[in-house]
């Protein structure tokens, strides 16, 4: 009598495996982030950036302001408009994370959200081309491509982690002969809110696949909907994306792309001379040979299957493989808002998704669903083999050290103490933040406008050193001190200044005596400068909406009743 260990494709054998399949595909998550519960918090690249955002949107949640646009702590306290430019998706989660976890689990809770994200994601994305069994060894591989283990680890770049998340649904509603406008609206939005340099390379990126797979089909029904989802999806974001792109005018945002963040410094295996940089660049260069190799071996052999997702994703893998080199600079200089992505191999987020998909696609025809107990089993072990091995390597060489200041716990003390260094790019026009002193008192009265502050040749953000000369001896009392109001009351011998420790911005609203006062002395140091008359003077600053943000905020609720309405009516079913 023969022993057959072949499952019937019934329902519930389906629903078994499928059951299976995501069990598994949790299990490479839960073993991709084990290093950050074993060795705990990676002090990447940007880890500090983001952390301090996370502490101040969750400050600024306690006192009652939902969306923040003024980040308190940086520039030691005189603050800075960071949260106008952050896409507010990546820091009300990690905001949200920290509120409900203990602050030290919040970036290893932020990880695992983000990659199983990457890895739902990508498998719903697969499964529309691809065998189950194929799409979930694909989703594995996208999971701990080096790239993504790269922006997990090394970079700690968390809006870029979560825009991963993104990208594959992107390619599944711009490509899938089901309608899909209404969802690549969504996701468009979605990228926009997340992570910009992300969004306009999913734009790009969008536009190319459409592009092929039109002129493939012969037909304009993608590009239609591509039209309608960047059309509606960039509207429904325009709550974040134009104050972002019009209060551009009121930073120094060119500060973004200065020499070592510029896009030809970055090019593959590039040398500027400045160690850190020219490092880093060495690990993105390695990781772009092993993805390009892996982009066109997974092209090579699944060759024959040119038709469905094969066309689209070898040309993202070209498009990516393309921006990497210094012949691509051209491209870079001309095209919208690509020189703010600063580094080339950014588009490494493109090829390891496109690897991972032409990896999926070649394994379709050998790949077949397992069907037998044993051929289940040995996937699934090769499976969590590649995760394990992948991330052992990821732990070794990606995992950065947190020193006695990068700790979480010493982020939340320098937050509610001296606060932190400020980001060059968002500071206020025709300020010299390095000339911002530490630990300055929130108001002083002085007899001139510009007195008190930092000299030329002292270091960077010095300590305060009171003015006794030109300080007058003024009572002030505090009312009201939140993250984007303040009050308080002066009682002074004789006219003079009120200098207070916060940046100026146009959005602040200032009122003295209940009069606005919009004529205002600058002073090198950016620190808001109040006249006041001799006597009692009753000030209150609080940050009002601009124009900017009234226009985008109607234009995202325009852009959203469109879509509810076309829904509505059956006019987007392409």
């Amino acid at each position: 009598m023969k022993v057959s260990f072949r499952f019937p494709h019934t329902a519930s054998s389906n629903a078994t495996r499928e059951y299976r399949r995501r069990v598994l595909l949790q299990l490479c998550v839960l073993v991709t982030v084990l290093p950050l519960a074993w060795r705990g918090a990676s002090c990447g690249h940007d880890f500090d950036f983001h952390l301090q955002s996370w502490l101040e949107a969750a400050q600024a949640w306690r006192h009652g302001v939902f969306y923040p646009h003024w980040m308190a702590a940086a520039n030691y306290g005189a603050g800075e408009p960071r949260f106008v430019f952050y896409p507010p998706l990546t820091w009300m989660l990690g905001a949200l994370l920290g509120t409900v976890l203990p602050w030290t689990w919040t970036p290893l809770a932020f990880t695992l959200v983000a990659l199983a994200g990457c890895v739902a994601a990508f498998y719903t994305m697969a499964c529309e081309w691809m065998t189950h069994d194929a799409a979930a060894v694909a989703a594995c591989l996208y999971l701990v491509n080096p790239y993504l283990l790269f922006v997990a680890y090394e970079r700690t770049a968390y809006g870029e982690l979560v825009s991963a998340a993104w990208m594959p649904l992107l390619v599944l509603f711009a490509l899938r002969q089901r309608p899909a406008a209404v969802p690549l609206a969504l996701v468009v939005a979605a990228l926009w809110l997340t992570n910009a340099p992300s969004a306009v390379m999913g734009c790009y990126l969008l536009a190319v696949i459409v592009a092929v797979a039109a002129i493939r089909e012969r037909s304009l029904r993608l590009v239609l909907r591509a039209a309608w989802g960047v059309v509606l999806g960039l509207g429904m974001a325009a709550v974040y994306v134009w104050p972002a792109l019009y209060e551009q005018r009121w930073v120094e945002i060119a500060r973004a792309v200065a020499p070592g963040m510029r896009i030809e410094d970055s090019f593959l295996f590039g040398y500027t001379g400045a160690p850190f940089h020219d490092q880093v660049l060495r690990t993105a260069s390695w990781i772009a040979v092993a993805l390009l190799g892996s982009a066109l071996a997974g092209a090579l052999l699944a060759r024959d299957k040119r038709r469905g997702l094969w066309l689209p994703m070898t040309a993202a893998a070209a498009l990516a493989a393309l921006l990497l080199f210094p012949w691509s600079d051209v491209i870079w200089r001309t095209m919208p808002e690509m020189k703010f992505l600063q580094f080339p191999w950014r588009w490494l987020l493109v090829m390891g998704m496109a690897a991972a998909a032409l990896a999926g696609l070649a394994l379709r025809g050998q790949f077949q669903e397992a069907a037998t107990r044993g051929a289940i089993r040995t996937r699934a072990v090769t499976i969590l083999t590649i995760t394990v091995l992948m991330t052992l390597l990821a732990s070794h060489f990606f995992w950065q050290f947190c020193d006695d200041e990068d700790n979480v716990r010493a982020q939340r003390a320098t937050l509610q103490a001296e606060g932190f260094e400020g980001s060059d790019e968002y500071t206020p026009s025709r300020v010299k933040n390095a000339e911002v002193e530490q630990q300055t008192p929130l108001v002083r009265v002085l007899r001139r406008a510009d007195a008190g502050e930092a000299s030329s040749v002292d270091p960077e953000n010095p300590d305060w050193k009171p003015d006794v000369e030109n300080t007058i001896a003024a009572a002030v009392q505090t009312r009201v001190k939140g993250a984007e109001r303040m009050s308080f009351t002066i009682d002074s011998p004789q006219p003079g200044f009120a200098v207070l420790r916060l940046l100026e911005y146009p959005a602040w609203q200032v009122r003295r005596n209940g009069q606005t006062v919009s004529a205002r002395p600058h002073r090198e140091d950016g620190l808001m400068t109040i006249p006041i008359a001799a006597g009692r003077s009753q000030i209150t600053v609080h940050y009002a909406a601009t124009g900017d943000m009234w226009t985008g905020r109607g234009i995202a609720a325009a852009s959203l009743l469109v879509l509810l309405a076309l829904k509505k009516r059956g006019k987007l079913q392409i």
